[in-house]
């Protein structure tokens, strides 16, 4: 059922070494691979059978469920909606992510468009991780699309990460807070080469007392290419703040757009970011310990995208 490549894959993109105990959806190659559900989490295909709806009930708590995604068909771009039905007083971790292994000229995709709706004083982490391979010359692309629905008092922290391999990605995040609800987001992408990756952010701050803390992290070598955009809009009383944080190798370029929207005299947001190289004192450090150049750059950058 998994060869050796499936395998590789989802250990890079789901840490799973075998298939997971709890409930999973694994798809391959535009199809459904295995699945499996628990008495607290269903998964059923939707109507249209372009995706999942997941549900988990209210009260859940300390599950998980994965839902990983793997190519390896030549010219195919799978496509996917997947919905996330997150019950009241909920706690659960879904782990995602799309691995892609290229072996021919033909180009390979995935764009997965996940919604969650999470209710009151649940609390979502989510965990996605983008990553390719293959000898293959073929363009491979990653479109993710998160959507967000924060009912009051509800948490969400997700965790996205492109580690590598992605030629061209295209991600969309938005986000509807509702009152004394909380939005956590800690972006990390990795390009080289002739890569590019765009990231398009705009998180709505609705309710009274509800908070978002916006991180991203890139890091460009070769000639490759990030734009980041981000937007706060606060409607209410509220906090909100945007990190940017890029290290340019090479002849790597970045651009980067944070953008503020006060609507509410109380409302309070702020905004940083940083664009630069590695510093040669961190460099001459780590190799006077005994790593080489390349090492020492590899040791900074794991650090600066953990």
């Amino acid at each position: 059922m998994l060869d050796a490549i499936d395998k590789t894959l989802l250990k890079t993109v789901a840490d799973l070494e075998s298939l997971p105990k709890g409930a999973y959806n694994i798809r391959k190659n535009g199809k459904l691979l295995s699945r499996h559900v628990s008495a607290n989490i269903n998964i059923e295909t939707n109507a249209d059978e372009t995706g999942i709806i997941v549900k988990i009930k209210p009260g859940t708590k300390n599950e998980s469920v994965h839902i990983p995604v793997i190519l390896s068909q030549a010219g195919l771009y799978d496509v996917v909606y997947n919905t996330f039905i997150i019950g009241d007083d909920a706690e659960v971790t879904i782990v995602a992510g799309c691995g892609i292994h290229c072996g021919t000229s033909d180009p390979e995709g995935h764009a997965g468009i996940h919604e969650f709706k999470v209710g009151k004083n649940a609390r979502v982490t989510y965990v996605e991780k983008h990553y390719a391979s293959g000898e293959g010359k073929g363009r491979r692309t990653l479109n993710p699309t998160t959507k967000v629905f924060l009912a009051e008092g509800a948490h969400a922290e997700m965790e996205l990460t492109q580690i590598a391999g992605v030629d061209e990605a295209n991600r969309v995040n938005e986000a509807l807070l509702g009152p004394d609800s909380l939005l956590l987001i800690t972006e990390r992408v990795l390009t080289d080469g002739d890569q590019t990756a765009v990231s398009t952010n705009n998180i709505v701050l609705n309710g009274a007392g509800s908070r978002a803390n916006m991180i991203s992290r890139s890091v460009m070598k070769g000639n490759s290419r990030q734009t980041f955009y981000a937007t706060m809009d606060a409607r209410n009383k509220c906090y909100g703040h945007i990190e940017c944080d890029a290290i340019i190798m090479d002849n790597g370029t970045n651009e980067t757009m944070p953008s503020l929207k006060a609507e509410h005299p109380d409302a309070e947001l702020t905004h940083e970011a940083s664009i630069g190289k590695i510093a040669s004192d961190q460099l001459t450090k780590l190799m006077s310990l005994g790593l080489t150049y390349d090492q020492a750059v590899n040791r900074i950058i794991q650090g600066f995208l953990k």
